[in-house]
């Protein structure tokens, strides 16, 4: 039985290996991890554990930011010379 499960393991191993690795998707998590991290350990040494907070809040907050339309795509930044003050 011990022999089948460390066999099992192996093979997951090496086919995990084989697989080429996804995109990092860290958009937020570093800022999020810095902020938790500086609150965890000031709240009882939990340093490790808020930067690991911190990094899923800051990932999560960062997804919600982008998901929201951006109010001013496609507007122009300068009017029309029309548009200003003809004198």
């Amino acid at each position: 039985m011990k022999s089948a499960t460390m066999t099992a393991v192996a093979l997951a191993l090496a086919l995990t290996s084989v697989l080429p690795p996804g995109p990092a998707q860290a958009k937020g998590c570093l800022k999020g991890a810095l902020a938790g991290g500086v609150a965890g350990h000031y709240a009882g040494h939990h340093a490790v554990l808020g930067a690991i907070g911190g990094c899923a809040v800051g990932h999560h907050l960062a997804n919600e930011k982008a998901k929201q339309p951006n109010p001013t795509a496609g507007q122009e930044q300068n009017p029309p010379a029309s548009a200003q003050n003809p004198q």
